[in-house]
Order: structure tokens, then C-alpha cells, then sequence
């Protein structure tokens, strides 16, 4: 490997260890921007979904940590690593990155204030990232029952959105076209509260109640909601339960569903109590929403 190379991922691990001591889940990333680490199952398809339940490194996102010294191996089996990755979605920050991109040939900065003043809210001061390319990466945080997706272009063209199950390229990592880095001013910063009129607009759209016959198809549609929150594996439980109480609201089932959803989530491994926060959470959101 040449110096150059050996010198970036030093420089890497150390920026890498310094976004972990903010409490921000780290990955190695290779000069594409890609986890450094490849899976240890690609070489057998039929191999049951993993995310890290074997112990073996190699899970993408799922590697994600913010204890030094698994930092250090992560690193240490990636010594071709040129920069690192910041998981989003996950304690204590639930970070949500809002990717103004340039390449597209869009004004994504001017599609965000538009958005803003359409929808009446302001980006507060918080880190922002400069890519190589010109673009800007917003980091702002989100409530810790609500899962941000991922996107491309569903907010406006040229602004991606990274949420759970996602992340950012950190600052300070170096990839074939240039550095990372915080632009002035805001490294120091934490990453801000997402306004909640744009919160709104990160999550999943709203669908349409059924409004034809006798009430089958909601009906139905609720006990669908109750099915995808049955269906959670730990760690979703939160998830899956706010995203169908979001979806029960929305539809006008949620006084009816509310019931049979917390017993759905008791029946996951979720307390009453924490089924009854989580639900009251997606009815606040909701209210006023459509």
C-alpha cells in the first residue's frame, strides 16, 4: 500500500474515533464511498438475511459502532480504508442527513428553501458538511420512535435524504474525488432538531382511505397494520409500531386499531407502557396531517 494511502486511512481512524466520541456510529468506507469491508456471506446466495448476527464484520451499516476498540478492528481488517461512514437512524443523535447534491444540474439549496417557505419552517444552525463535488450534507436529528427513510429525489430533485438503515460520508474521509469537511463554523456545532414541519415531509406519504363499500378494505387494512407490527424482530419493534400507528391515524382507524396494535406489540416483547408512548408519539405527529 503506498504511504499516501496508509496516511489517509490513519487519518481516517482518527476522524472516525472523534465522531465516536459524539456518540456517532462509525463504518471504514473505501475511496468509492463504499463499506470497506465486504460481506462473508456474498459467496453463498441462499444464505439467510444477516445484519451481524453471525459476529463476523462485513454488515454495512450494521457494523456501525461507537466503541474505540471495535473501531480499531474495524479498521484493522480494512486497511484500505480511506474514510468512514456515520450511521444514521440510531441513538443518541437518530441522525437524519439531508444531501443537497449538485451533480444532477438542479438547485437543490433553492429547492430547500422553497420547501421551507411552502411549508413554514427554518433549518436551524448545525453541522454541515462539505462534499468534493460542491454538494452539502445538513445533519439534523430526529425523535427517537421515528424511522426516517431513505430517498432519492422524493423531496425535490438534487436532495436525497439519509435515515435509517443509512449514512453519511464523515468529514475529514478522503474518496477518489476529494475530501469531506465541515464547513466553517459548524463543526463544533451538535446536530439539530429536525423541524417538524419537515419531519413530516421525510416520512412515508399518508395513503388513501378506502372510502367504497361496507368497510372491508379498511378493515382489512387495519389488520394488515396489526400483521406488519407482529411481524417485527427486535429492534423494529419501535419502528414498525410507529410507522403503522402513523398509518392507522392517517386512514382514520387509529381510536379503533389502537387496541389491538398495543396487544400486537405486547406480543412482540414491547411493554404496554412503551406501546402506549410509542403510539401517543405517531398520534401527535399525525394530528393535522394530510
Amino acid at each position: 500500500m503506498a504511504t499516501t494511502d496508509r496516511q489517509a486511512t490513519t487519518l481516517a481512524l482518527a476522524h472516525a474515533l472523534t465522531a465516536a466520541e459524539r456518540g456517532l456510529a462509525v463504518i471504514p468506507l473505501t475511496r468509492t464511498k463504499l463499506p470497506a469491508l465486504r460481506s462473508p456471506h456474498r459467496n453463498n446466495p441462499a444464505a439467510p438475511v444477516c445484519h451481524g448476527e453471525c459476529g463476523r464484520f462485513g454488515h454495512g451499516v450494521y457494523d456501525a459502532s461507537t466503541d474505540p476498540r471495535r473501531i480499531r478492528e474495524l479498521f484493522a481488517a480494512a486497511p484500505w480504508a480511506t474514510g468512514y461512514g456515520i450511521a444514521c437512524g440510531l441513538p443518541p443523535h437518530h441522525l437524519i442527513g439531508i444531501d443537497l447534491d449538485t451533480k444532477s444540474g438542479t438547485d437543490s439549496s433553492t429547492a430547500l428553501r422553497e420547501l421551507a417557505l411552502r411549508h413554514l419552517f427554518t433549518i436551524p444552525p448545525t453541522v454541515v458538511v462539505l462534499t468534493p463535488s460542491g454538494g452539502r450534507h445538513l445533519w439534523l436529528t430526529g425523535p427517537p420512535d421515528v424511522a426516517v427513510p431513505n430517498s432519492a429525489g422524493r423531496l425535490a430533485p438534487g436532495i436525497d435524504v439519509r435515515g435509517a438503515g443509512g449514512y453519511l460520508v464523515g468529514p475529514g474521509s478522503r474518496t477518489e474525488h476529494g475530501v469531506y469537511g465541515a464547513a466553517p463554523g459548524t463543526a463544533h456545532l451538535p446536530p439539530a432538531p429536525c423541524p417538524r414541519a419537515l419531519l413530516r415531509l421525510l416520512l412515508p406519504p399518508p395513503r388513501a382511505a378506502s372510502r367504497t363499500g361496507s368497510g372491508t378494505s379498511t378493515a382489512g387494512h387495519g389488520q394488515g397494520l396489526v400483521q406488519f407490527v407482529l411481524a417485527a424482530h427486535e429492534g423494529q419493534r419501535n419502528t414498525r409500531l410507529f410507522w403503522a400507528a402513523c398509518r392507522a391515524y392517517e386512514n382514520g382507524l387509529g381510536p379503533a386499531l389502537i387496541p389491538a396494535l398495543i396487544e400486537a406489540a405486547r406480543g412482540t416483547g414491547l411493554s404496554e407502557r412503551e406501546a402506549r408512548a410509542t403510539i401517543a408519539s405517531a398520534a401527535r405527529l399525525t394530528r393535522g396531517r394530510g
